[in-house]
């Protein structure tokens, strides 16, 4: 039986990426540790768009690296070369947290693959703009209904990434009341 916690404890940000995109096995348990996040009263707001098409991720990252504005140059994703995209319906009052469950699933499960991830921001913006609504309209996703949650950036880390340690916790970090 896996051991969670231990999972959980060894997972780290993957800000270095391999070129090759991760196998279809792996891909399909991510998405489904996705799926199957709690949501309020099982509501299941979220929804997750894999894009493992280069131009379609390239023109992505351009949106987002464009919403951190001019001074930012490099790419948003750390070249990760897939991105796993969730949004969730804005009509039922728990879509954010539904949709921040669903990402923290995948990147548990990520790690539990030995694929790295990285949760980036800045979805919620690029689907409000005009470019990111038509693409939303092209994939058949009603886009005035759903709102981007974040953008979880995928793929096999590079060396180095594998040897990163757990930054210390904060302290106080947990209060007991008996």
């Amino acid at each position: 039986m896996a051991d969670i916690l231990q999972e959980l404890l060894k997972r780290r940000s993957c800000r270095k990426y391999q070129a090759e995109l991760i196998k279809d096995e792996e891909l399909d348990k991510i998405i489904k540790a996705g799926q199957f996040a709690a949501s309020g009263m099982g509501k299941q707001s979220a929804i997750i768009i894999a894009v493992t098409n280069k131009a379609v991720r390239d023109k992505i990252s351009a949106m987002n690296a464009k919403i951190m504005g001019p001074a930012f140059t490099g790419d948003p994703f750390y070249g990760a070369p897939e991105i796993l995209i969730v949004l969730a319906d804005k009509t039922i009052p728990t879509y954010l947290y539904d949709g921040s469950l669903v990402l923290g699933n995948m990147m548990a499960e990520a790690s539990s693959l030995g694929v790295g991830s990285c949760w980036i921001h800045r979805a919620k913006e690029e689907f409000l703009a005009e470019e990111g609504k038509e693409l939303l309209t092209a994939w058949g996703i009603d886009a005035d209904r759903y709102e981007g949650i974040g953008h979880l950036a995928i793929g096999y880390p590079q060396e180095a990434e594998l040897k990163k340690l757990a930054a210390p916790r904060k302290q106080p970090f947990i209060y007991f009341i008996k």
